[in-house]
């Protein structure tokens, strides 16, 4: 199975999202913004980064532009409940696998982290 970063800063969405996934077997590790996720990058290597894209101090656009920079294999899929902020991410989708729209139900994201791991 796959080590997976979830960023995102909503504490019960986060907690909800690991535990989801590690259903599936996965490992997840998780951080509340986008700066401790790419403190978190920085210390381990990952093979699929899903992140919220709306938080403070560092967002999920910014979070994706560096992670693709410094870890080019990376699989990055985002999340968001705002479709300004899915509009902004145009920009990545040569870095990215898909955005994934909030609120979604458990199976949802399990699909959307499946095919991400796939591509």
């Amino acid at each position: 199975m796959a080590k997976i970063l979830i960023t995102e800063d909503e504490d019960t969405l986060r907690t909800f999202v690991a535990r989801a996934l590690r259903l599936d077997g996965h490992i997840t590790m998780e951080a509340a913004d986008g700066a401790e996720g790419l403190e978190r990058l920085a210390e381990e290597e990952f093979d699929l980064l899903l992140s919220d894209i709306r938080m403070p101090v560092m967002d999920g656009i910014e979070l994706a532009h560096r992670a693709a920079a410094d870890h080019p294999g990376l699989r990055i899929l985002l999340m968001t409940g705002f479709a300004d902020q899915r509009e902004r991410a145009d920009d990545l989708m040569e870095k990215i696998v898909d955005v994934v729209p909030k609120p979604f139900a458990l199976p949802d994201i399990r699909r959307a982290v499946a095919r991400a791991l796939a591509a």
